[in-house]
């Protein structure tokens, strides 16, 4: 009397398991339908000038001016701003994604930067667009040489509209939750601005 118990519960177990792999398999193909991309950068401001209030070096202060020639004269100029990451899981998705961590490494120019990670878990049910802000920091000279204008012009690029684009983009690696577990995307994908500006 005990086999035939033993097979329905061995049978319920394994039925479990295939329901668990098939909803971790769809949410898994739920976050590789999401479609992401960088929206506008807000609040920039370099060694602590607001970039949104000038539309040229020679519009600089004379104090605004200084500022960034003692910041270039002791190789620190650091670079802050926030960029909202879009991500938007298709309405003709049916399965809510959920995304637990997002590896990230910041290109300026195509040239690799800063780095880092958002381990907030993140729901995106279908068809509604969420905005991710990414506040961000980095030591410009550490990545790009120049004078200060030069260096002026990368910044304000990069964070206004009225300057020679700046191309910004993230290497990313998402992280999906799954009831057996976390998944990682088998390899990092590539997400580019399609606006610059700051506000």
């Amino acid at each position: 009397m005990r086999r035939p118990q033993r097979t329905i519960l061995g049978l319920s177990i394994i039925a479990a398991v295939l329901a668990s792999s098939c909803a971790s398999l769809q949410q898994f193909a739920a976050l590789r339908k999401v479609e992401f991309d960088l929206g506008d950068v807000r609040g920039g401001r370099l060694a602590g000038v607001d970039l949104n209030r000038v539309r040229s070096y020679s519009d600089l202060t004379i104090t605004d001016g200084a500022r960034l020639a003692a910041a270039v004269a002791t190789n620190d100029l650091p670079l802050e701003f926030t960029v909202n990451l879009n991500a938007e899981n298709p309405a003709s998705n049916s399965v809510t994604a959920r995304m637990i961590r997002l590896q990230w490494s910041l290109l300026l120019q195509d040239r690799e930067t800063i780095s880092g990670v958002i381990d907030t878990a993140i729901a995106l049910p279908p068809g509604q667009p969420q905005v991710i802000p990414m506040r961000m920091s980095l030591n410009l000279i550490e990545f790009f040489g120049g004078s200060a204008t030069d260096l002026f012009n990368v910044a304000k690029g990069l964070a206004g509209a009225d300057a020679e684009p700046t191309s910004v983009s993230l290497r990313a690696l998402p992280t999906v939750s799954t009831p057996i577990g976390p998944i990682d995307y088998p390899s990092p994908i590539t997400i580019v601005s399609h606006t610059v500006g700051a506000r």
